[in-house]
């Protein structure tokens, strides 16, 4: 019943915040806040699923920027709990096709989003070319999930290399933001669903890498982030289990 109850309220939710949120984005179309402004609001939606939401962003990050974001993509519920960590002035890449989402799409399109088409190789590597006019002549930061897809809990996926190009090619940092794992933790039909853990870690600079050198960069973020979500998960479970004993969260 209660699972129910919660996927009504996302259901209209995601309604009306696609229809509003798009009417207000035709009085300001494409504007560099509008990403963030409701990706906030659609993170706010973490308190129906009985998460309780913790995010860390050192003050390097937020007085800093432009910067590359690389985050873990984990499953649906990333909507609801990781787009609360977007600072201002960060647009997302996302797929072309969530354009014609009904309602979320349209918002997510006249919020400034880049859209890339996957499926033509060609246009993927201009997106590239977007991503590093955004970041040096637009003042724009980018937010990339590098393992191109959700892991549904399957650990942190190897890296595509598009954001790291884009962060080599306009000589900004990249920003790993590692979440804790919400895998088998949101349970609709359970009232209580635990902590979840957003950590922005410092800026890795990119000066001294080239293109060649991708990789290099690629496994000192994934090595990074890697670490840093075990440790949240160790966090997170010390937690529930000094709340409720020695019952899992999972």
């Amino acid at each position: 019943m209660l699972a129910a109850i919660r996927l009504i309220i996302l259901g209209v939710f995601v309604v009306l915040a696609g229809v509003l949120g798009s009417l207000f984005c035709l009085l300001r179309p494409f504007h560099r806040n509008n990403t963030q402004l409701f990706a906030h609001i659609f993170g706010r939606m973490h308190r129906l699923l009985g998460v309780e939401l913790e995010i860390r962003v050192p003050e390097m990050v937020k007085n800093g920027g432009p910067f590359v974001y690389v985050a873990n993509h984990q499953n649906s519920w990333d909507i609801f709990t990781l787009s609360r960590s977007l600072l201002p002035g960060t647009v997302t890449v996302g797929k072309k096709s969530l354009k014609w989402v009904p309602f979320f799409g349209q918002l997510y399109w006249l919020s400034g989003n880049i859209l890339i088409d996957r499926t033509n190789s060609n246009r993927a590597h201009g997106t590239i070319g977007k991503t590093i006019d955004a970041l040096k002549n637009k003042n724009l930061s980018i937010w990339l999930f590098p393992e191109g897809t959700r892991n549904y809990g399957r650990g942190l996926l190897p890296f595509k290399t598009g954001a790291f190009h884009s962060a080599i090619g306009a000589q900004v940092p990249v920003v790993p933001v590692c979440m804790s794992t919400t895998h088998k933790q949101v349970k609709l039909n359970r009232w209580n669903n635990g902590k979840v853990i957003i950590e922005m870690l410092p800026p890795i600079a990119t000066e001294g890498f080239s293109r060649d050198r991708v990789r290099d960069l690629i496994g000192t973020v994934y090595g990074q982030m890697e670490a840093e979500i075990t440790k949240l998960d160790h966090e997170v479970q010390e937690a529930w289990e000094l709340k409720h004993g020695t019952k899992s969260l999972r």
